[in-house]
């Protein structure tokens, strides 16, 4: 299959077959993958943030469809945009390349939080999937995680609170506030799909 155009030409052939493999493998040889088709996905199943990571597979805001909502099923083509979010830097990208290519991810991440499309993550929705996201390591007890999640909403809030305004009324992070809070944090190694198993383009911790 040909690259289409909003991957990065620098994804070698072997890497795209790589995918196409894995596309198939989820979709059971049809054209297309329902969001059902993640259930066969052992990694997936214990993930505390499973439904976030199926949603954002068939966010319009991350297929790069003007519109909103949710598509029924993607195609392969869609399927490569979204992994396109998960891939490294390339040594040879310039600040401005780089700058775009962090937003891209940080876009990514943003719907993920903001699961009701309104452009806005609450301080208590924000709070929320930081400590689903903890509940899912076995070192950490609850109490730990909550209180991690509770000192990751008040530095949220300290970020984006904290630089309003006595007459302006706080509605939510914006991703402008959520670009602030990612501020020095490697998010580029971060971001990896361990569940799709693709070294090649994603990194893993």
């Amino acid at each position: 299959p040909s690259s289409p155009r909003s991957f990065p030409p620098t994804v070698t052939s072997e890497q795209i077959e790589h995918l196409h493999r894995r596309f198939k493998q989820l979709s059971r040889d049809q054209l297309t993958i329902r969001k059902e088709n993640f259930d066969s996905i052992p990694d997936l199943e214990f993930n505390p943030i499973r439904g976030k990571i199926v949603h954002a597979f068939f966010d319009k805001r991350n297929l790069r469809q003007e519109s909103d909502g949710l598509a029924d099923e993607i195609n392969f083509e869609d399927f490569l945009t979204i992994m396109s979010y998960f891939r490294p830097i390339e040594m040879n990208m310039d600040e401005e390349q780089l700058d775009r290519f962090r937003k891209e991810k940080l876009k990514f991440l943003f719907h993920m939080y903001d699961s009701d499309h309104d452009g806005k993550i609450t301080l208590q929705e924000y709070r929320n999937v930081v400590e689903e996201l903890l509940s899912g390591n076995p070192h950490l007890e609850k109490e730990s995680a909550r209180s991690i999640a509770d000192g990751a909403m008040m530095e949220a809030a300290s970020i984006c609170v904290g630089q309003m305004g006595p007459d302006q009324v706080y509605e939510g992070i914006t991703f402008e506030d959520f670009l602030k809070m990612w501020q020095g944090i490697d998010i580029e190694t971060k971001m990896h799909v361990r569940f799709l198993n693709m070294e090649t383009i994603a990194h893993c911790y």
